[in-house]
């Protein structure tokens, strides 16, 4: 299922294979130069980085995705067509081949001409940037990524990996273990025993990975590539929910050079919800998916970098430029910082509840976990937004929804039109005071049972599924003996730091008083859901992280 935006005012093929004029090929004569192609040479292939962009002048090229059993023709480009896809924005390896079929003439421009041009040419900008997102459309859809994972829906790490390259938007082939009757061969062409499932092999170079980490698989797949970890950023961005890649947007296109940092997807808790129906401007709602795929192709059309699969541990805040320390042992340089890291649900206390994360356990109700409850009774655990977008999202597939909430009612926690919604579904069965006591079950969830706290009845059920999205925590132990928090580990930013007064500590050396957003580290500032006193919202958020990069500006002069 793809993240991206279809587009509907032309034919899908000519926007996804559009043909420039004669004009505009003109106008990006400028940006790059004419190269003489012979019949048969191999201008990129998978695996290749710093790829150009070609236009063609004349002459004709193919473009396959070399496989296992030969190559899978995708197109091919004559005259006034040009090449690319994402990657070429994002600095990611290239993931298909290109080979000249007919000599000629081509552009070519460099992945950083390309960046000015798209940044200086908005009718340029508006059709290279459509086609790119469409042509990665088409290779998730077409399964041409030139990567399989093969794995089980019976073990968590298949469900983080799919996930994990899912919410990525990289395209690649699933292979289930448990159904698909010629995955036989290839455990037996790869010599792979079940102890090492997961496993992902790359059709390239026939290299495998067996039960990877996700850091491990990133950097497999080179997403991480086109970092340099020597540059002294203007701004480092730590997480990429709304209020992160809003800020991201608004840093790369006002020429700050910015890096965002994400441990796990672009998106953060929202990237994980169905669908919001109550943010502006997209009136029969948006997927958090789809609205973080298109704020993530934005921030990287106008040059931001994105560092994908890798935390922050420690900051050390003691001098400038700030040291940012990675779960790797790196160490990244910023003049100011932007902490966007949000909040994660919390667990409830029940001992095992860890032996069923990702096997019947789930902290996100996306296409993927759908699939594995279709037609089951399932329970949703939470009286937020997220819960009951959750809610209502499964009802179309399962059996049977229970809503679990602490409280006696939703309307303190929940947007109107969720709760008449909620109400008004067969589908789904409330239950209020109610919370889960205990999970059984041997490899996989079986059986769930939960109490209702007014009446202590206590009641099992054989049920496989269970979505937990209550609560939420933020996620700022790395900043611990830097800036100051509230109990709960909240930051607390602007005003909230003068009523607190931490500000006689000695990290604070200006004359004056921490800006709007700002927390008590000088150009250290906070956004989203890790803020103290936040709105719970993603318009919020987003506002929250556009103010941020003005707020940034002004602390940059000062230095």
């Amino acid at each position: 299922m793809s993240s991206y935006p279809q587009f509907s005012f032309l034919d899908a093929n000519t926007q996804t294979f559009p043909t420039l004029t004669a004009a505009q090929i003109e106008r990006a004569r400028h940006s790059g130069n004419v190269r003489k192609v012979q019949r048969g040479e191999i201008l990129f292939q998978p695996g290749d980085t710093n790829v150009p962009f070609f236009v063609l002048l004349s002459g004709s090229m193919e473009i396959v995705q070399p496989g296992f059993s030969g190559e899978r023709p995708i197109t091919t480009h004559d005259p006034g067509s040009f090449t690319g896809e994402l990657s070429m924005i994002s600095g990611q390896r290239c993931l298909v081949l290109g080979r000249v079929t007919e000599a000629g003439e081509f552009l070519e421009v460099s992945a950083d001409s390309l960046h000015s041009l798209i940044a200086r040419d908005a009718d340029l900008s508006e059709i290279i940037m459509r086609a790119f997102i469409l042509r990665r459309v088409a290779l998730i859809t077409n399964n041409l990524g030139g990567l399989i994972l093969l794995g089980s829906r019976h073990l968590a790490a298949t469900l983080h990996l799919r996930e994990f390259l899912s919410r990525n938007a990289y395209p690649y082939t699933y292979v289930d273990l448990d159904t698909d009757k010629m995955s036989q061969e290839l455990l037996d062409r790869f010599q792979i025993t079940l102890q090492d499932v997961p496993v992902v092999i790359c059709c390239r170079n026939q290299n495998t990975l067996r039960n990877p980490s996700i850091p491990e698989l990133a950097d497999y797949l080179g997403l991480n590539s086109s970092i340099d970890s020597t540059e002294i950023r203007d701004v480092v961005i730590v997480g990429a929910g709304p209020s992160g890649l809003a800020a991201a947007v608004y840093a790369a296109s006002e020429g700050l050079n910015a890096l965002v940092i994400e441990n796990e997807a672009p998106g953060g808790q929202a990237g994980s919800s169905s669908k919001i129906e109550n943010y502006l401007g997209f009136p029969t709602g948006v997927s958090g998916q789809e609205l973080a795929a298109r704020a993530l192709n934005q921030a990287q059309k106008f040059g931001a970098k994105m560092m994908i699969a890798h935390s922050v541990v420690r900051l050390n805040c003691d001098q400038r430029p700030y040291q940012i320390v990675l779960d790797n042992g790196s160490v990244l340089l910023t003049k100011s910082i932007i902490i966007a890291t949000g909040a994660q649900y919390n667990k409830p206390p029940i001992a095992n509840l860890k032996k069923f994360e990702g096997q019947g356990v789930y902290y996100g109700a996306t296409y993927i976990e759908a699939q594995y409850c279709e037609s089951d009774e399932v329970i949703v655990v939470g009286g937020g937004n997220s819960a009951g977008q959750a809610a209502v999202f499964l009802a179309q597939t399962a059996r049977k929804v229970h809503m679990l909430v602490r409280s006696a009612s939703l309307a303190e926690s929940m947007s109107r039109y969720l709760i008449q919604r909620i109400e008004q579904h067969p589908g789904i069965e409330m239950h209020y005071d109610t919370e889960i006591t205990a999970l059984h079950g041997d490899t996989h969830l079986e059986r769930v049972t939960w109490e209702n706290k007014i009446t202590g009845h206590n009641s099992t059920h054989d049920i496989h599924h269970v979505f937990i999205m209550a609560g939420a925590s933020p996620r700022t132990e790395w900043l611990r003996g830097c800036l100051a928090m509230d109990d709960k580990g909240f930051i607390l930013t602007g005003r909230d730091l003068e009523l607190s007064a931490p500000l006689s500590s000695p990290d604070w050396k200006l004359s004056r008083s921490p800006q709007l957003l700002e927390t008590s580290l000088p150009g250290v500032f906070a956004v989203g859901d890790v803020r103290a006193g936040n709105v719970k919202r993603v318009a919020s958020a987003v506002g929250e992280g556009a103010i941020s990069v003005h707020l940034v500006h002004r602390t940059l002069a000062e230095l």
